[in-house]
């Protein structure tokens, strides 16, 4: 079985003013991601998976401790990255197994043609498919975001501002660079991520301080998911 190394995980709403604030602060000591464009932005666009009992919903919705989710991700609505992630989740702690997958691998997804995962021999592809199997995953949301992210390599720290958070409502079509997508955060919020390893230094720690924010629980699954709910305690 593959090692999980969790990770602390931390999500503020951030505003406009509290963003510029925070980027400024950040650019002059952190390292912009490697992979953005010359505005220090990329896309990202999930498409989740969830069970006909909408299971990652509802643990979310009541706070059960221990949880987890699939997804498959791409960058800038290309197919030169294509992976397949669980989340898992203890508390406040976070661990993201992955794998690549080709084109013709997401498709067989996709169709749920998806006896190529029971003989891989990726562990993870393997768990996907007895979870199918058991639970009956389907694609399910598409969510959609452009990410400015801020990285120190001592102790796997990365800072990101998630901007433009959109859903593609019941479309599972995540290549379609034309999909039809709609806002679902008020303007101009945003959400403000902290992830680390084991510790914070206090340096880090002092520059990304804001009086006015408050620790969320914030799920961008959940948040695009209540577009297309079905019952009244999805909106809890």
């Amino acid at each position: 079985m593959y090692q999980k190394q969790f990770r602390h995980e931390f999500k503020y709403y951030i505003n406009y003013r509290e963003y510029e604030l925070l980027r400024r602060r950040l650019a002059i000591v952190l390292k912009p991601d490697p992979y953005a464009d010359e505005k220090g932005n990329y896309h990202i666009r999930s498409l989740y998976f969830e069970d006909i009992h909408n299971t990652s919903l509802f643990e979310k919705q009541s706070g059960t401790l221990v949880r987890k989710k699939y997804r498959i991700r791409i960058y800038n609505i290309e197919d030169s990255i294509i992976k397949l992630e669980k989340k898992s989740r203890i508390g406040q702690f976070i661990h993201k197994t992955s794998v690549s997958l080709t084109k013709e691998q997401y498709h067989k997804i996709i169709a749920n043609d998806i006896t190529f995962m029971k003989e891989s021999q990726n562990p993870l592809l393997v768990e996907f498919y007895f979870d199918i199997i058991a639970f009956k995953y389907k694609p399910n949301v598409i969510v959609d975001y452009v990410r400015e992210a801020y990285i120190w390599d001592i102790n796997n720290i990365r800072i990101t501002f998630d901007k433009a958070l959109r859903t593609g409502l019941y479309s599972t079509d995540i290549f379609n660079k034309d999909l039809l997508t709609v806002d679902v955060l008020e303007e101009p919020k945003m959400i403000l991520e902290i992830k680390y390893d084991h510790f914070l230094p206090d340096f880090i720690r002092n520059i990304i301080q804001i009086n006015t924010s408050q620790r969320w629980a914030i799920s961008k699954y959940v948040i695009c998911k209540k577009f297309t709910k079905l019952n009244t305690w999805e909106d809890n």
